[in-house]
């Protein structure tokens, strides 16, 4: 009888850990653990030293996927379970919903590994449940407390998580393959775009006590050409690459009045900046290829994002966040710095040197990948103790 009164106490205690008190701890220790197999696993694969998991879709459609909605979404998910708290002054998801998202994201990335073995039903319920329910937890949250809510451009937002839904089923498609993982992209951007207008502002005002510009049509025009090209796979080659190239420019401009000259005397805000530019430049190339012959770029703009954009930003989102967030000074020390420096290295490796040197495309992809290896390994070593324990300032949460 005391064993069965006491596992209700014991899961409460367990939902009640320092982990399971916000949504940036158990998803930033899941994203760094998939930032550091995933590509590994990917490698394998590619060489041919490991055979790619038995299922319906291709290993490159595993790859894409799981890069996007697995890595991708452990940071995404993580950062707006934290940052809409804190949006909308709440004190958000926790303890035992967040305990259940994690299972539902561990679920997925089961069922994307043996989907050729599992019931058809398993395998959609697998692979829906975990963006279904944080999605909804989400959109729940922005709409229950929009009269609460500091950013009226949130509403951003609340269009593309469901779309996000859309986008993972149409990759793991035949037909659909190329509009789900543009879609993907682009969805993502919007989202990078978005919370870089958000954080550079505050960055460069804090350390610099610098104001860069930010003008509320300009920035809610370059967040709506974002959104429509999320649909570039199902639009005319020519407008989607007319919208890219306003989209380019305007991004361009403003970075200009962004006092990059500034930003890269600090490591930690100019990474932030060579993603922006990223951006900058994976639109560019998507230019070049709607109007010269489609598809020669190959697949030069999805990793130009996946490691420029991604790569670059995300280290430094979960350093800074792991820290600020845990009751610790956001500075970054030698260890840290050293996660940015690896993937700036892995960008080089797989976006410049293979095009210099492309007979040895392999070795460059092993490399880049070993690189990013590296970055999330390190910082799963560094910031697993901050995301497991207490914060240090005897603050909950």
């Amino acid at each position: 009888m005391l064993r069965f009164d006491s596992s209700p106490i014991k899961m409460l205690a367990r939902a009640a850990h320092p982990l399971w008190l916000a949504g940036f701890r158990p998803f930033f220790l899941l994203a760094c653990l998939a930032g550091s197999s995933l590509p590994a696993l990917w490698i394998l694969m590619f060489n041919g030293v490991m055979a790619p998991p038995k299922t319906s879709f291709t290993m490159i459609q595993w790859h894409a996927h799981e890069m996007f909605f697995g890595f991708g979404w452990a940071v995404l998910g993580g950062f707006l379970l934290t940052a809409t708290k804190n949006w909308v002054q709440d004190r958000g998801y926790h303890g035992q919903a967040l305990m259940f998202l994690v299972a539902a994201w561990i679920f997925e990335r089961a069922g994307m590994w043996f989907e050729g073995s599992w019931p058809p039903l398993l395998f959609l319920v697998s692979n829906n449940l975990f963006l279904v329910s944080i999605g909804g937890m989400l959109i729940w949250t922005l709409i229950r407390h929009r009269k609460n809510d500091s950013y009226r451009d949130n509403y951003f937002f609340l269009l593309i998580i469901p779309a996000f839904l859309v986008a993972k089923n149409l990759m793991l498609g035949v037909d659909y393959l190329q509009t789900g993982w543009l879609m993907a992209l682009g969805l993502f951007r919007v989202a990078f775009l978005v919370m870089l207008e958000r954080t550079l502002s505050q960055f460069m005002k804090n350390v610099f006590q610098a104001d860069i510009l930010r003008n509320a049509l300009l920035d809610t025009t370059i967040k709506g050409l974002a959104l429509v090209l999320v649909f570039a796979g199902l639009i005319p080659a020519a407008l989607s690459g007319w919208i890219a190239l306003l989209l380019a420019l305007l991004l361009t401009g403003r970075f200009l009045f962004w006092k990059p000259q500034l930003a890269m005397r600090r490591l930690d805000i100019g990474i932030m900046y060579l993603g922006y530019l990223a951006i900058v430049a994976q639109l560019l190339i998507d230019v070049l290829d709607r109007f010269a012959q489609p598809g020669w770029t190959g697949s030069l703009s999805v990793h130009v994002f996946t490691f420029g954009a991604m790569g670059l930003i995300i280290p430094a989102m979960v350093v800074r966040i792991s820290k600020g967030h845990t009751g610790r000074k956001v500075v970054f020390d030698g260890p840290d710095k050293m996660t940015l420096w690896l993937m700036i290295l892995a960008f080089v490796v797989r976006i410049i040197v293979p095009q210099l040197l492309p007979a040895d495309y392999g070795l460059w992809l092993s490399l880049a990948a070993a690189c990013w290896f590296a970055c999330f390994t390190l910082l799963a070593w560094r910031y697993f103790p901050f995301l497991w324990q207490a914060r240090i300032d005897g603050k909950e949460h």
